[in-house]
């Protein structure tokens, strides 16, 4: 009876031990007609909807944060494009992720016009990963703050750029859907 005690006790430490690195994501329920980039997991997300690229506020504006995917699409709908590196927007013609403000912590990214030469506006996505990277900067990713709030009815978190090593994958893994 002590020896097996002994092992459970001995199983139950190495399987504490392990925990941390296992990938326990839970997939949000999106309900975002496509296209669409959103995150894989779906964090604390209340209504399951997961978290999208969003313009901060209602409607158009130059500001980009992580915000729940609105069921009906809109200012959350973005794209990728593999052939110029660009996340374009779908609500908003002509207008492209930005990299605008590098070093603002909580600010970094815009919505600003589609230049097809631009460096700011060239990321990459690597489809293993998950992970979308500012294509000058290919150590930093697009990732989403770790802390969130209300927003109305939905939430929101920053959407920042950080050290992809130094990042847990919940936080920068992305589904890019065409």
């Amino acid at each position: 009876m002590k020896e097996k005690l002994i092992r459970i006790l001995i199983f139950a430490g190495a399987v504490q031990i392990a925990w941390p690195t296992a990938s326990f994501a839970v997939a949000p329920q999106l309900q975002s007609p496509t296209p669409v980039i959103y995150l894989a997991d779906n964090l604390d997300e209340k209504d399951q909807l997961g978290w999208c690229i969003d313009t901060q506020g209602r409607g158009f504006s130059e500001v980009l944060h992580a915000h729940s995917c609105k069921p009906g699409g809109g200012d959350t709908q973005f794209y990728f494009d593999s052939e110029t590196g660009q996340i374009r927007s779908v609500a908003f013609e002509n207008k492209c992720m930005t990299l605008s403000d590098p070093d603002n912590p909580t600010l970094p990214f815009g919505l600003l016009d589609c230049e097809s030469k631009l460096s700011a506006q060239q990321f990459t996505y690597n489809a293993e990963s998950l992970e979308l990277r500012v294509a000058e900067l290919d150590s930093q990713c697009i990732v989403v703050g770790a802390a969130s709030r209300s927003a109305g009815p939905f939430m929101s978190r920053e959407l920042i750029l950080a050290n992809c090593a130094d990042t847990a994958d919940a936080l920068k893994q992305w589904i890019v859907e065409a």
